[in-house]
């Protein structure tokens, strides 16, 4: 499937381009909700003393936050992302499609569905270097500027004093769990990709020549199914990583924090927003994907 179908030599480089394109998609359809997610994760739960929440939804947040900060409010923290999307999107291209080469040797042989996955799982690792602190220093934004105290100027005065304070450390703070999220739900993210792509494509077509609207489908169903697996690791992510220095040990203390104070259904905070970008956001990545490695292998067909 894929490249496997033509026989063509899958090609690292023009996955790494091309996720880039894909990556810039993802970032300008998706940020908006992103930036809710997040504050909807990190808000504190109602207690004695105050007897409501911030934000009672998806809905009520975005509504909040248009009304106090206006549209640019749901662009906060698009700085870190917008330095780190598109290259994280061409390192995780590139990682699966190094894992694919890595796993197919032969490019006439067709990928077995399980060396996509493991090919995906590969693209999660090669992306924490770049996520973690990207992700760090986005929702440090995000959530100053729901809470009304702007610490930061920006994500480089943001990343400049998390490294004075505490050095490389405190940049990289979540990395474990930047993995746990993203090494299993990364190879079902392309998975899904090629499996719904595979079954969208006509008797006696190739899936190459899948159409627009089936490869936003494909896209959009695999960023849902992604995000299914990923979110309760997210969640935990987005509460280490904004936490006062000291307040969590590590997962097993933010897990059992969580769920003491919250329940289970903590770890589905931001369910719907979360959702709510997936498709959209993902079928935007594919497609943008799609089209920049159909215009490399028009331009330079054996690169």
């Amino acid at each position: 499937m894929g490249d496997a179908e033509l026989g063509r030599r899958i090609s690292p480089a023009k996955n790494f381009v091309a996720g880039g394109v894909g990556g810039a998609c993802l970032l300008l359809a998706g940020h908006p909700l992103d930036t809710i997610k997040v504050r909807l994760q990190t808000q504190p739960r109602a207690s004695h003393g105050h007897a409501s929440v911030i934000y009672t939804g998806t809905y009520d947040c975005l509504r909040k936050t248009l009304s106090k900060e206006g549209v640019l409010g749901l662009y906060r923290g698009m700085g870190a992302p917008l330095l780190g999307v598109a290259p994280m999107m061409a390192i995780s291209f590139f990682g699966y499609g190094l894992g694919k080469q890595l796993l197919q040797p032969d490019p006439r042989a067709t990928l077995t569905y399980q060396q996509i996955y493991l090919s995906g799982m590969l693209a999660g690792v090669c992306t924490t270097v770049i996520v973690t602190p990207g992700e760090r220093i986005k929702c440090l934004l995000q959530v100053q500027s729901s809470s009304g105290q702007l610490k930061y100027a920006g994500p480089l005065d943001c990343a400049v004093r998390l490294y004075k304070e505490q050095g490389i450390r405190s940049v990289y703070k979540g990395t474990v769990l930047t993995l746990i999220r993203d090494v299993p739900s990364s190879g079902l993210y392309f998975l899904t990709y090629e499996y719904v792509k595979s079954a969208l494509t006509p008797e006696g077509q190739s899936v190459t020549e899948l159409s627009t609207p089936r490869i936003l489908l494909a896209g959009g169903f695999a960023g849902i199914l992604n995000w299914l697996v990923a979110l309760p690791p997210d969640v935990l992510k987005s509460n280490f990583q904004t936490a006062a220095e000291g307040r969590y040990r590590g997962l097993r203390d933010v897990l059992s924090h969580l769920i003491r104070e919250e329940g289970a259904c903590a770890l589905y905070k931001g369910f719907n927003a979360v959702m709510l970008r997936a498709f959209p956001a993902n079928a935007a990545c594919f497609l943008g994907f799609e089209l920049a490695l159909k215009t490399l292998n028009w331009l330079a067909p054996d690169w």
